[in-house]
């Protein structure tokens, strides 16, 4: 007996199991992937399923997929999950497709959070994979580029699933509470289409946490006997102040790090803030964001604004000191000071110059005047000898090239080049005329 049962489902499970949808046509969301002439939909018309990936955040109708896949081509279906599966697991998996095959009837393999096997696991299942024994559908919330290997990404297809609209939501739980037969209808409650809004705003994309949300709503609406009307009272009960969690090592967690700072470095007050809000409520560690900031200070901000990287510091600190209720302040006040600055990434493309230039010249050494001279071989060696203390020279610069502190033999590079932004505009100004200095000394002692 397959897995996944197409009886009609016990009135005990839940809302979203029971109104799973059994035909692409009833699928609501991913038109890009069921829609007429879509992909998955070509399949279902065939009948003939390849293998694929399902990569999308919870609730969006994975295994439903699957299952109407499975069913339209008539194959056998194999559910695993990766947390729990092993080698073991696989393998008796296989050996019941064998037995389906000798029978002619293929294995669709549903494996869910198929980014969670390991190496071992992925090799167990691969041969069967590209022998044809099994039609793999992995399913997995996170980017299957960095978790799954390239053997096994290369002989499936990967398609993307996107987080449900609020109308797409407000659909899903119109008809379940329009169904006698598996939903909600049997008990006539109604709606306004602006209670069902609000259920799918807390939803958040996710389908299966709506129906959720909408099934416990409808038990308070009873338990409370208010009537067939289901009132805003039940939602606040329901949903109260749900935070939007998401997995802090997951792909979501770093797309939010992105948001923040390509936000701050596109100079997008609002939309940094934003972010920032959204990655704290979702639970994300504020000394993550003060990190990127304390990143962005030097790495889009320089020194066209120096106070930028002291003032991330300092609101480091605050937080630290003030405890988190009145240290988010302190980082919104840090973010919004490197969201307005002028930008530059000078410093960053300095630095990378350096370290590159760098690599390629094994024999650099340091100038025998720049070196110091401790003992008296080493100023018999010549340490230290012609070194020009900077303060003691006129407008304590050292002028000429003679002692630019630059390696001998070593061809001269320029890695810093300021903008005309902020104060970086200044420090262009000083190191040119620094450079007339260098000149004038130069020429003076031809």
């Amino acid at each position: 007996m397959d897995l996944f049962q197409r009886n009609t489902p016990d009135d005990s499970a839940p809302l979203a199991f029971r109104m799973r949808p059994r035909r692409l046509a009833d699928y609501v969301g991913q038109q890009a992937l069921v829609g007429p002439g879509k992909p998955l939909a070509r399949m279902a018309e065939s009948g003939v399923v390849r293998s694929m990936i399902l990569w999308g955040p919870p609730g969006t109708g994975k295994t439903t997929l699957a299952e109407i896949l499975a069913e339209v081509s008539g194959a056998h279906l194999e559910n695993l999950s990766a947390v729990m599966a092993g080698v073991k697991e696989i393998r008796a998996a296989v050996d019941r497709a064998r037995d389906m095959q000798a029978r002619e009837r293929p294995t669709l393999l549903f494996l869910d959070e198929i980014h969670r096997l390991n190496k071992s696991q992925q090799d167990a299942l691969l041969p069967h994979v590209e022998s044809g024994l099994l039609t793999l559908i992995g399913a997995t919330t996170e980017n299957p580029s960095f978790e799954v290997n390239s053997a096994l990404l290369s002989r499936a297809r990967v398609h993307v699933l996107k987080s449900l609209s609020e109308e797409e939501l407000v659909e899903v739980m119109r008809r379940a509470l329009a169904d006698e037969a598996r939903g909600l209808g049997a008990r006539h409650i109604r709606a306004d289409e602006g209670v069902l809004e609000l259920l799918a705003r807390a939803a958040a994309g996710d389908a299966r946490r709506a129906l959720g949300l909408l099934e416990t709503a409808c038990d308070f609406t009873v338990a409370k006997g208010d009537g067939e009307r289901l009132p805003r009272q039940a939602l606040e009960d329901v949903i109260g102040h749900q935070a939007s969690a998401f997995d802090k090592q997951g792909d979501h967690f770093y797309d939010l790090l992105s948001a923040i700072h390509k936000s701050v470095r596109s100079s997008r007050t609002d939309a940094a803030l934003l972010y920032i809000a959204r990655f704290l409520q979702g639970g994300g560690d504020p000394l993550d964001v003060i990190r990127r900031l304390a990143a962005i200070a030097s790495e889009d901000v320089g020194n066209t604004d120096p106070r930028a990287l002291p003032l991330v510091m300092a609101a480091w600190d605050a937080y630290l000191r003030l405890g988190d209720y009145e240290g988010q302040r302190a980082i919104a006040h840090a973010a919004i000071h490197l969201a307005v600055a002028p930008k530059s990434n000078a410093i960053d493309q300095a630095w990378k110059q350096a370290k590159a230039f760098v690599a390629q010249q094994p024999q650099l050494e340091v100038p025998s005047y720049l070196r110091n001279a401790p003992t008296k071989l080493m100023e018999s060696l010549g340490h230290g000898q012609g070194y020009r203390y900077a303060h003691k020279e006129p407008n304590a610069y050292p002028a000429g090239s003679a002692h630019d502190c630059w390696p001998t033999d070593i061809p001269r590079q320029r890695f810093y080049t300021p903008t005309e932004y902020g104060q970086e505009k200044r420090y262009g100004q000083l190191m040119a005329w620094r450079e007339q200095l260098d000149k004038e000394a130069d020429d003076a002692g031809a």
